[in-house]
């Protein structure tokens, strides 16, 4: 049964890195091969994309109000989170996603995709998503975020740096990347609450509830930190942190002995 402590680290890990252009299954992977969790089950990796998704409800629960009565956007938005889907199905039935997550392939995809990232930034066009998101910019971002199945990319890293590639400003090709988040999120919310529901163990829900508050801190100061960092600044910081993340990663692959 996993602790408090290590509920915390997880939400840690998921809150900080699933909306940074960092990609978390390289963090979860690193950690876990210098720690190993007493008892990484499903359920409370589900929790802790809930905590997610409710911090981004919250957070941007004024541009959601105002989806309601602007449906176009909301449908942009499901546009955009079609592509992936089917890709997403085969993926996970053929078992290819497990082959890809090693630390080799998460390695090379942080520094492919990081210097990608450097390469979109440098894009001066500065398009608004009010009024420039159309819904073609949504189907290109959309098929960008299958990229995301590769451990190491990061789906906040490819929805971003796709948006910088079609003109959008830092800050929006970001809200983008963040209400792309939202329907993945849900669907895996859902199959969480059901499973607390099923599962009936008083303990396992207060674990997943622990993990679902601390998820949604992280998530939350994350979102907002994020969001204010790049109004003012580019995204050089996490590029060169993810070509140090690669050379870290490619080193234990290629010299474990260094390792031990």
């Amino acid at each position: 049964m996993l602790s408090s402590i290590e509920i915390l680290i997880l939400a840690g890990i998921q809150g900080i890195t699933e909306f940074l252009p960092i990609s978390s299954a390289a963090h979860l992977i690193l950690i876990s091969k210098y720690y190993a969790f007493t008892n990484q089950n499903l359920l409370i990796d589900i929790c802790l994309h809930l905590g997610s998704l409710l911090a981004i409800i919250v957070y941007f629960r004024n541009d959601l109000f105002s989806f309601i009565k602007n449906k176009n956007f909301l449908i942009k938005i499901l546009i955009g989170t079609l592509p992936i889907i089917p890709i997403g199905y085969i993926f996970y039935q053929t078992g290819i996603i497990n082959q890809l997550r090693n630390l080799e392939v998460i390695g090379w995809m942080s520094l492919i995709f990081g210097i990608f990232l450097y390469i979109s930034d440098k894009t001066k066009i500065n398009k608004r998503i009010e009024t420039e998101f159309s819904n073609k910019s949504a189907i290109f971002i959309g098929l960008f975020q299958i990229l995301a199945l590769i451990p190491g990319v990061s789906r906040s890293g490819i929805t971003i740096t796709s948006g910088r590639l079609l003109g959008f400003n830092r800050f929006d090709s970001a809200k983008i990347s963040f209400f792309l988040s939202i329907p993945t999120l849900f669907a895996a919310s859902v199959l969480g609450i059901y499973n607390i529901y099923e599962e009936g163990s008083s303990e396992l829900n207060f674990l997943a509830i622990i993990a679902v508050i601390f998820s949604f801190i992280f998530s939350y100061i994350t979102i907002s930190l994020f969001l204010n960092f790049i109004k003012k600044f580019s995204l050089k910081i996490f590029i060169i942190y993810r070509i140090i993340l690669a050379i870290v990663l490619l080193s234990i692959v290629y010299f474990p002995k260094s390792f031990l």
